[in-house]
């Protein structure tokens, strides 16, 4: 169970996660060596799965950002295993899915430009084995985008 000091501590993280111990000992009335015992704990207890840095791809020149809807052929015994390895293996695919219902898998992915995602689409999309269903969703907008949960 998480305690208001965990709580606390989680809160911060969320907020800016580049905190040295001292200060996030600072911001939740504790010690360094508490906190840092804590965010050891959490980590163990597998509450903080890491931390990473969030590029804006659109400063690295893409433009593009889709989200493929694809349904499998399902009369193949390895349909999910085969088109999941094989779609970690385009570097363009930042994010994979999977769900229940008609709708198999997402792919979200991003190209430099619509002549790039054509070619992306063309060459490395269609080949992914074992697709028998694919929707194209083009991002206008990005309304919300917040990972942190309320604590």
């Amino acid at each position: 169970m998480l305690d208001h000091t965990d709580r606390a501590i989680l809160r911060q993280l969320q907020t800016d996660p580049t905190l040295s111990m001292p200060e996030l000992a600072e911001r939740v009335n504790s010690t360094p060596v508490r906190v840092t015992r804590r965010v050891e704990r959490l980590s163990t207890d597998g509450v903080i799965l890491g931390q990473e840095a969030i590029i804006d791809w659109r400063a690295l020149g893409y433009a593009v950002h889709v989200s493929l809807r694809i349904t499998l052929d399902k009369t193949v015994t390895r349909a999910f295993d085969d088109f999941l390895a094989a779609a970690r293996a385009v570097p363009e695919v930042l994010e994979i899915q999977t769900f229940l219902g008609r709708v198999d898998v997402r792919l979200s992915l991003i190209a430099k430009d619509l002549a790039d995602y054509q070619r992306l689409y063309r060459d490395r999309i269609l080949t992914l084995p074992h697709i028998a269903d694919i929707e194209a969703l083009m991002d206008v907008a990005n309304v919300k985008s917040d990972r942190s949960i309320p604590l």
